[in-house]
């Protein structure tokens, strides 16, 4: 696994030991990242499910000013740490080991961006979406990693569907927050 572009670009990650975790395909994380390339550069970001980082990662390293990195895995919040250190990202970048669900009902920080590769067996996508709104800068966009069967509402809690990618056994499906949202 390894950074596509940037200034960290081909640079390689280190990844979570076992089956567990379920690594982004590289031309998902390009078809991810193109759809947002021009706005990225100085964006908020957070990284939900974050696992060894790499979706976080790849925004930094195209510009995104800052991350905050999710994982409720002891192990995956380690890695992405040891990522961020690897890549020289320490100063604009933040680990926290929590449950999605609970960070994201802290409230606080407000995110330009928001990339989620949750478990596809979870069912729990809809509220997963409504749960990231309170979270979302005006304008911001939503990218969630699924599989391609999992439905997702067209409108809900602010967000408004935008597109949906297809990549083979891979669903990125886009929101943005805004007018025509409510």
């Amino acid at each position: 696994m390894r950074i596509i572009a940037g200034d960290a670009r081909g640079r390689r990650l280190a990844t979570l030991p076992g089956q567990d975790t379920r690594p982004t395909l590289e031309r998902v994380k390009e078809g991810m990242f193109s759809a947002v390339q021009f706005w990225l550069p100085g964006a908020r970001v957070l990284d939900l499910f974050c696992g060894s980082g790499q979706l976080g990662l790849e925004a930094l390293s195209r510009g995104a000013a800052s991350c905050v990195f999710v994982d409720n895995a002891r192990a995956a919040a380690d890695v992405a740490r040891k990522n961020i250190g690897q890549l020289g990202y320490g100063r604009q970048a933040r680990v926290v080991q929590a449950d999605a669900t609970a960070f994201l009902a802290r409230g606080g920080e407000m995110f330009d961006l928001i990339v989620m590769d949750p478990p596809y067996r979870g069912g729990y996508y809809p509220a997963l979406i409504q749960a990231v709104a309170p979270r979302c800068a005006p304008e911001a966009i939503v990218l969630c990693e699924s599989a391609p069967a999992q439905a997702f509402p067209d409108i809900v809690a602010g967000l408004r569907l935008e597109k949906q990618y297809r990549y083979g056994a891979v669903m990125v499906t886009r929101y943005r927050s805004g007018p025509g949202g409510e």
